[in-house]
């Protein structure tokens, strides 16, 4: 019988190792996986590269993962955001590596590492600085630039409803980078607020099906 569940949020995080790409769900707050972020920064793996549209607020999930010492580098669209004080602080000493990747960019290197596609030709970041040291191709008469997919050990994301084969559905705007995150690594990890029975999400309704989930815990809302 497929189950995935686990009891616990440490159970679900268990076996993350140091140096690890996890990709997080999420956009500001909407549909961050803030119990299972703070289930990991527990655990104080090193060397961790983040990718994630922002760099977290305040002192939770994210947040709490660099004050804990355990980021070595971000890929996001928008590092700076309101209450993003750690990463302010830390960027400032030299403590963390950045690399910003437009938003659009952002997901799509993620969703071509779950689609097999090693790298794809875009024409955002286009004789902007952003293109600097990337392979250029003309295309139509215009520039366009080599973006390598990204590929994640682990993806954290979280959802409204799951069902024990992985099966996921999302609320509305928290919906956001999550189903993207799920696909892109080896070892996707979700929270959801409800686990319901089988066929308790309409086959229309789920957005993540089970083949990118492999740990599915329940966490109060």
């Amino acid at each position: 019988m497929i189950d995935k569940q686990v009891a616990s949020v440490e159970e679900a995080v268990a076996g993350i190792k140091d140096g690890a790409v996890i990709l997080v769900g999420g956009f500001g707050n909407a549909g961050e996986p803030i119990q299972l972020l703070n289930a990991l920064a527990l655990l104080k793996p090193q060397g961790l590269t983040i990718v994630s549209n922002n760099a977290g607020s305040g002192e939770e999930g994210i947040g709490q993962l660099i004050l804990g010492g355990c980021v070595k580098k971000f890929i996001c669209s928008f590092p700076r955001v309101t209450g993003a004080d750690a990463f302010d602080k830390l960027y400032a000493k030299g403590e963390l590596e950045l690399e910003i990747v437009p938003q659009g960019t952002l997901a799509e290197r993620v969703r071509a590492a779950g689609a097999g596609i090693p790298a794809f030709y875009t024409r955002t970041s286009a004789e902007t600085p952003l293109a600097e040291g990337k392979e250029i191709k003309v295309f139509k008469g215009k520039q366009h630039v080599l973006e390598h997919a990204i590929y994640g050990d682990v993806a954290l994301v979280k959802a409204a409803k799951g069902d024990r084969w992985g099966n996921l559905t999302y609320t509305m705007s928290s919906r956001n980078f999550n189903p993207v995150m799920a696909m892109g690594a080896e070892l996707t990890i979700a929270q959801v607020s409800e686990v319901v029975e089988l066929g308790g999400i309409e086959p229309e309704q789920v957005i993540t099906p089970s083949i990118f989930v492999d740990r599915i815990v329940q966490v109060e809302a």
